[in-house]
């Protein structure tokens, strides 16, 4: 089955994941009734909150979250997939995962990611970041099978990481997946380059869903959902509104474009020689 209908959430979340809940629970209705067949959120679609003490009161264990239930819920009711971008998930000791699910018709979880790549950076319009601060970071890539194509799973600052990309290319995924909370500063100079490189050296389609706008901490994402093919050509852009799209892929298109440049199966090792 090679045609696939994308369903992307660009949303603006705040500090009350009930809230939170009611809007993708309203986003996945929405995208059902236009019939995407996989529907794809953003990092911290539940919860995102830079305030370390507020969050760690909000955030629950996998079992507890009501964001994970409400949207495996809407899942089995509308009958469509749902990669749920990541949810900030209690792991104990003081810890969270920066998670993601795919969730499959019936509500079941298919996958489960945690976010490898922990964003600790200054920028130099001062913003400062340290996800290490609260976050546990994940040690496995994750590929997992859908009835359209093997996807390879990966949030936010995995981005910079070609390796990780690469490495689930060569186990098989046809489509990577990047939810995202992008800063303003690195999404004006690098969001579009670094998908479009992904695709390309992968011969991957490649979604991100992305968090937009002033958040409730205070924190202003990039938004710019994109869908881009195998080529790197971008079949969507959702700009800066919050809201919803639908994009319809086919899949075909990764196995034309790995045919006519086969750069997965002409990489080779090498040895580094200090001159």
């Amino acid at each position: 089955m090679s045609q696939l209908r994308l369903g992307i959430v660009q949303t603006n979340s705040g500090i009350d994941p009930a809230a939170n809940a009611e809007m993708l629970v309203a986003a996945i209705a929405e995208l059902a009734t236009g019939g995407a067949q996989l529907v794809l959120t953003p990092e911290m679609s539940g919860l995102l909150d830079r305030d370390r003490t507020r969050i760690m009161t909000n955030v629950r264990a996998e079992d507890d979250d009501v964001v994970l239930a409400a949207v495996r819920a809407a899942a089995k009711r509308h009958g469509v997939w749902v990669e749920l971008g990541s949810l900030a998930i209690s792991v104990g000791e003081d810890r969270l995962a920066n998670r993601s699910f795919m969730i499959d018709a019936q509500g079941e979880i298919r996958a489960r990611y945690d976010k490898i790549h922990l964003f600790d950076v200054d920028l130099p319009t001062g913003e400062r970041h340290r996800e290490s601060a609260t976050y546990r970071p994940g040690a496995e890539a994750v590929v997992v099978d859908t009835p359209w194509a093997r996807l390879g799973l990966a949030i936010c600052y995995d981005l910079r990481f070609a390796g990780l990309f690469a490495a689930l290319a060569n186990a098989g995924a046809q489509l990577l997946t990047v939810p995202a909370a992008f800063t303003r500063p690195t999404g004006k100079a690098h969001w579009h380059a670094l998908l479009r490189a992904r695709a390309i050296e992968t011969g991957s389609f490649v979604v991100a869903a992305a968090q937009t706008g002033e958040h409730q901490d205070g924190r202003a994402t990039y938004g710019h959902s994109l869908v881009i093919d195998p080529w790197g050509e971008v079949l969507l852009d959702m700009g800066e509104a919050a809201g919803t799209a639908i994009c319809d892929i086919d899949l075909g298109a990764v196995t034309d474009t790995r045919a006519r440049i086969p750069a997965l199966v002409h990489a080779r090792p090498f040895t580094l020689v200090p001159a």
